[in-house]
């Protein structure tokens, strides 16, 4: 996957699988999560995700700030660091990027700027559940 900058970004199986069934498994509500990994030369190794919320609080501060410091204290003993961000909107129809979404991938980037923020498509998300398309379903 590439942003249009340097950056080349590679996304294990494991970290793909668990941002789309936290997606699946709450698909009324937005979802959010963080992706986990490390820099490696000139690509970003996207190793987890961790799911977040799946509410309309999505957003919600302390919730947020306990999560995102507690991800960064585990992952840090092995190496690896909050690298980017996940989002699906809970509307099928809605594939932008709302407000809250992007102010937290702010946060991200103000600690990594090689961050990566990958919007799920719920059309894609729902022919991946009827099993009518395989196609990746997230946007970069």
């Amino acid at each position: 996957m590439s942003n249009g900058n340097d950056n080349r970004y590679s996304i294990s199986q494991n970290a793909y699988i668990k941002l789309i069934l936290h997606a699946l498994k709450h698909k009324t509500s937005a979802v959010n999560g963080v992706l986990i990994g490390r820099l490696s030369g000139d690509v970003v190794e996207i190793t987890d995700s961790v799911p977040l919320f799946h509410t309309s609080q999505i957003g919600l501060l302390p919730s947020l700030e306990i999560a995102l410091i507690m991800i960064e204290e585990y992952y840090s003993g092995q190496g690896l660091g909050i690298v980017g961000y996940f989002h699906a909107n809970e509307r099928c129809d809605d594939v932008e990027l709302g407000g809250v979404a992007k102010n937290i991938a702010d946060h991200v980037y103000r600690y990594f700027p090689q961050a990566a923020v990958l919007l799920l498509d719920n059309k894609k998300l729902g022919a991946l559940r009827n099993k009518k398309d395989a196609a990746p379903v997230v946007q970069v």
